[in-house]
């Protein structure tokens, strides 16, 4: 749990690499630029929270690859578009 921290900068495309996180939230920081591809390789991941930020961008079609996930969070970011249609794999 990584909230409220004041972080800057981007999400590491290395967060992917975290294959056994089971939760990751980074909501409220000041975060920008884009969610990485690289989080579709989080196979146990069951909490995603991203809100609070300034992510820009759309929504990876990677994020359709986490079928374990119950809660995704992006809520007050710039993310436009549409929600790719891999998210209904989930």
């Amino acid at each position: 749990n990584l909230r409220r921290n004041a972080l800057s900068g981007t999400v590491p495309s290395e967060v992917g690499s975290m294959s056994a996180l089971t939760a990751l939230s980074l909501r409220t920081n000041a975060l920008s630029g884009t969610i990485p591809s690289e989080v579709g390789n989080l196979g146990a991941l069951k909490f995603l929270s991203l809100r609070d930020n300034a992510l820009s961008g759309t929504l990876p079609s990677e994020v359709g690859n986490l079928s374990t996930l119950i809660v995704l969070n992006l809520n007050n970011n710039a993310l436009p578009g549409t929600i790719p249609s891999e998210v209904g794999n989930m």
